[in-house]
């Protein structure tokens, strides 16, 4: 039975059915205003999402006044909402409503075994990026359910009250983490939108070319730009994760670069709660709703003809895995 979602119009879709495991590679469960990290989880289960990777910020989210006092607090709650979650799914089990099987992909873990994180300091902070703010990303990063460091970038878009160069030490220091620690990084990049000036990827793609790009891996979350924007990214090795921005009508050059990104390289996420997809758009997004995102891609990428359907979803699944599997 599919799970069925509510567009803001009170309409009723239901999620897509995948063709191989799902991957949010990046979810927020800290953020929700309609729902709790627990019932996300389930329903992520329920789409035939194993594997969900949750960001948390040392400086945004967890510390002194903060959501979250101190690093153990945060893993506590996370640990706490997973088994609630596993008490909610035991509970629909034995109502016959269970996540989707995968017979063709062996060894794939149950979702409640494979919600991972990833810690970093978001560009907005990166000036409180100190020793104490730091020592709370080391204990986040040493955590088992820890994979990767992020997300860490450059913003200099309409939000943003930082310049590039304010930024810019806080990604060096993060990425050489990521070197030291020897894992794959989450990056946040937005441009300016007046095309003139230099741009976040810009000053990202210098600095990786500087610094190297960790031999686990980089990933650029939520891409929102176009192929030309990628293409220096991906000749890096650099994996692009496509969300829901990719279903907006409004972004044929998003779906362009879907197209254009190397199998190898390709990732799904949600981003949530932010960018509900298509036809969810307007809602607060979940990770469930990667269904559609990956969906999208696979659609995307058949109807290009670059490859079919069934086929992109594996590489999504195993793209993720390979990046972040730890």
């Amino acid at each position: 039975m599919a799970l069925v979602f509510t567009d803001k119009k009170g309409r009723e879709f239901e999620a897509p059915t995948p063709l191989a495991p799902l991957a949010d590679t990046h979810g927020h469960l800290t953020h929700f205003r309609k729902t709790t990290a627990a019932e996300a989880i389930v329903r992520a289960a329920l789409v035939g999402v194993r594997m969900l990777v949750v960001p948390v910020d040392p400086v945004d989210e967890v510390g002194p006044g903060l959501r979250f006092e101190t690093p153990a607090a945060f893993l506590s709650w996370l640990d706490e909402q997973v088994e609630r979650a596993r008490g909610d799914l035991g509970e629909l089990a034995s109502r016959g409503i269970s996540a989707p099987e995968f017979p063709d992909w062996p060894d794939v873990p149950d979702l409640l075994d494979n919600v991972r994180i990833v810690a970093g300091v978001h560009p907005y902070g990166a000036l409180q990026l100190d020793a104490a703010a730091m020592a709370r990303m080391d204990e986040l990063l040493d955590s088992p359910r820890c994979v990767g460091v992020g997300e860490f970038g450059i913003d200099v878009g309409p939000w943003s009250e930082l310049p590039a160069e304010a930024q810019e030490p806080a990604f060096r220091a993060q990425l050489r983490i990521a070197h030291e620690r020897g894992l794959p990084v989450e990056l946040h990049l937005r441009d300016e939108e007046d095309g003139v000036h230099a741009t976040g990827h810009d000053v990202a793609l210098r600095v990786l070319r500087e610094e190297g790009v960790p031999v686990a891996g980089c990933d650029l979350h939520c891409f929102t730009s176009d192929a030309e924007v990628m293409a220096p990214f991906v000749e890096l090795g650099c994996h692009i994760a496509f969300g829901g921005a990719s279903t907006f009508a409004s972004n044929q050059a998003i779906r362009e670069a879907v197209a254009a990104c190397p199998e190898h390289l390709l990732l799904s996420e949600t981003d949530s709660p932010y960018m509900a997809p298509v036809p969810l758009r307007g809602t607060e997004c979940e990770p469930a709703m990667v269904a559609f995102s990956a969906a999208c891609v696979a659609d995307v990428r058949e109807q290009a003809g670059v490859a079919g359907r069934e086929q992109t979803y594996a590489a999504l699944w195993r793209n993720a895995c390979a990046l972040l599997g730890r």
